[in-house]
């Protein structure tokens, strides 16, 4: 796999490469579900950590794309429908072809298909409600997908507003727009459900698109400062994230000590918690967006995963651990049967992960450039 270092920010697919990375530990507490402790409650909770990341991540990448084709003179509809297109084709591959998969997985092993079945084919399977539990993790890729809409859809319409206003502040002011709306929704929610669990809020609230297109905006508010303000961006790169990291810290270790659970507290974990961590990873952002390379024995393993991490998102948990779980149940394994089994599931997700990135995913991907389709949007 040929990969053109000088192109890529390390520090930026190291993000990635950590956000895969809990995300995958993360659900190796389902191999051994029966063991207790610090570490598996750490690993518990690691996999929305991961996912906060990528949201993150994400607005701040395509904040970046956005913005510089909001301020170009020949911005239009034209422009928008090919930004799309560039983004489906980097999303919707891998996503049919898991949800393809979990869909003939759960009929092999005699699963009940979600009844509204047809909603994964629109990213709707938990536009408003709750998550289903086929190819469950497909919950966030729905939120990503409405957000890389709403943002561009809301801009292009601000060309039939009559405003002094630049485009640069436009650019700003819609993306608070989009995080005020979609923090007050969380608002409404926490107002209007009074059941109080962490397994309810997890598939009612924290997997649901209306109310977590915020965490992509963050990301997106980052790329605005970055390229307005880049000076600042520069010197505060240290600053913010000793103030990210404390924050983050300060919160998830203040949470278990002053016992602030979601039966006493729902409005904090409903309305705050998430933004909370989400302003900390973004204060990460000009740290680790400034890091552009590393030494080869850290730089190549951690491109490689980044590259490779969309693969292994689709792929880790609902395909690939489930049928493992199916053929070799592992709840009752000894010690060290267990690592065995973990290192076979690490194993076989980065393998065939790479496998579909290099033989599905980067081919699907790299049509976005050629001539045909560039030709259409010209």
């Amino acid at each position: 796999m040929q990969i053109n270092y000088d192109k890529r920010i390390f520090g930026l697919d190291l993000m990635r490469a950590v956000a895969i990375l809990l995300v995958v530990f993360s659900h190796i507490t389902w191999i051994i579900p029966k063991t207790k402790g610090f570490i598996p409650d750490l690993m518990s909770i690691a996999g929305v950590i991961g996912v906060e990341i990528f949201f993150v991540l994400s607005g701040f990448l395509i904040g970046r794309i956005i913005y510089n084709l909001y301020l170009s003179e020949d911005f239009s509809f034209k422009s928008v429908s090919y930004f799309w297109v560039r983004r489906w084709f980097r999303t919707l591959p891998n996503y049919y072809l898991a949800l393809m998969l979990n869909i003939g997985i759960a009929i092999y092993i005699g699963i009940e298909l979600p009844e509204a079945l047809w909603q994964y084919v629109f990213f709707i399977q938990n536009f408003a409600w709750e998550t289903p539990s086929l190819f469950i993790e497909s919950w966030s890729l729905s939120i990503e997908e409405f957000a890389y809409i709403i943002g561009p859809l809301l801009l292009y319409c601000t060309l039939f507003i009559k405003t002094k206003l630049s485009k640069d502040k436009l650019f700003l002011y819609i993306t608070l727009l989009i995080i005020m709306l979609f923090t007050i929704t969380k608002l409404i929610y926490s107002f209007n459900d009074h059941t109080r669990s962490m397994v309810y809020w997890n598939t009612n609230l924290k997997a649901v698109v209306i109310y977590r297109i915020d965490a992509i905006y963050y990301g997106v508010l980052a790329a605005y400062i970055s390229i307005v303000r880049p000076s600042f961006w520069k010197h505060i790169k240290y600053l913010a994230f000793f103030l990210g990291a404390i924050i983050f810290l300060g919160l998830n270790t203040i949470i278990p000590i002053k016992r602030l659970f979601i039966e006493s507290y729902p409005m904090f974990w409903n309305v705050w918690y998430l933004p909370i961590n989400t302003i900390a990873i973004m204060l990460t952002l000009p740290l680790f967006s400034q890091i552009n390379s590393a030494t080869k024995l850290i730089l190549k393993p951690i491109t490689y995963i980044s590259l490779i991490s969309y693969a292994m998102y689709v792929l880790h948990y609902s395909i690939i651990l489930q049928l493992l779980k199916y053929y070799l149940p592992s709840d009752d394994l000894p010690k060290f049967d267990s690592i065995i089994y973990i290192i076979v599931y690490l194993s076989m997700t980065i393998f065939l992960s790479y496998l579909v990135y290099r033989f599905y995913e980067k081919p699907m991907t790299d049509l976005r450039d050629s001539s045909v389709i560039k030709n259409k949007f010209k």
